[in-house]
């Protein structure tokens, strides 16, 4: 995963829930600027308030190691199917 297909998962988190970057850069206490950062991949966002923004969009980080290739294939793979 990249900071690029991250930025997508926000914005796409984001419009489902109806909510103008305005709106939920307010909601999440974050500025616009930095929202819009995000979405857009720019890979130089805070790392802190990146993870702040996907948990308050409802979204969940997980941290799998390489070598459990196979377990990541299979995720990625469901993923796509939503």
């Amino acid at each position: 995963m990249d900071t690029k297909t991250i930025g997508e998962l926000v914005k796409k988190s984001r419009k489902d829930q109806g909510l103008t970057q305005a709106e939920a850069a307010g909601y999440l206490n974050v500025g616009t600027r930095f929202l819009s950062d995000l979405e857009n991949g720019k890979p130089t966002v805070q790392l802190e308030k990146a993870l702040h923004v996907l948990k308050g969009l409802g979204l969940k980080v997980i941290a799998v190691p390489k070598s459990k290739h196979k377990l990541i294939r299979y995720i990625e793979e469901h993923m796509s199917e939503e």
